[in-house]
């Protein structure tokens, strides 16, 4: 016979009230048991005292018996004290983007990193042009030394 420490719901509808038993792994939910040995009312606060009670010797004795808590009696547990806290598991990668995003995601950055790029070169650009000294056109004059040699001549 596998013993369980397990909850069993009671209550009203969307008002849940469970009974930590200890029962037969084989028995339905709600169904026969061996010993109440604690209550958990999620109604309440978290911080409330009367959230979680629990017989820690019944379970201890259980315990020594041979009965396995379930997943959400063995954090009732861990938070008293009564056995080691259970490891966190390893969440799946379906928060995470996908493959498309994150190629495109890529492709965003790099525009932008280009775009960056290119409006530092043209303040640079702008910068130096800014910097230099400012030449006098010598095609103007050019044209006007022509046009008075064109008047001597005709």
């Amino acid at each position: 016979m596998s013993l369980r420490i397990r909850l069993s719901r009671g209550g009203a509808k969307k008002r849940p009230y469970y009974r930590i038993v200890v029962a037969d792994g084989r028995s339905p939910r709600d169904g026969r048991f061996i010993e109440r040995v604690g209550t958990y009312n999620p109604m309440l606060a978290k911080d409330a005292a009367d959230r979680v009670t629990l017989k820690e010797d019944r379970i201890k004795h259980w315990m020594s018996q041979g009965a396995l808590p379930s997943d959400r009696v063995t954090r009732f547990l861990a938070a008293a004290g009564m056995v080691e806290k259970p490891a966190i598991p390893v969440q799946t990668k379906k928060n995470k983007p996908k493959r498309k995003t994150l190629e495109r995601l890529a492709e965003k950055e790099a525009k932008a990193a280009e775009a960056a790029e290119a409006a530092e070169a043209a303040k640079a650009a702008a910068a130096e042009a800014a910097a230099a000294p400012v030449e006098e056109a010598p095609v103007e004059e050019a044209a006007a030394e022509e046009a008075t040699e064109e008047k001597a001549e005709g």
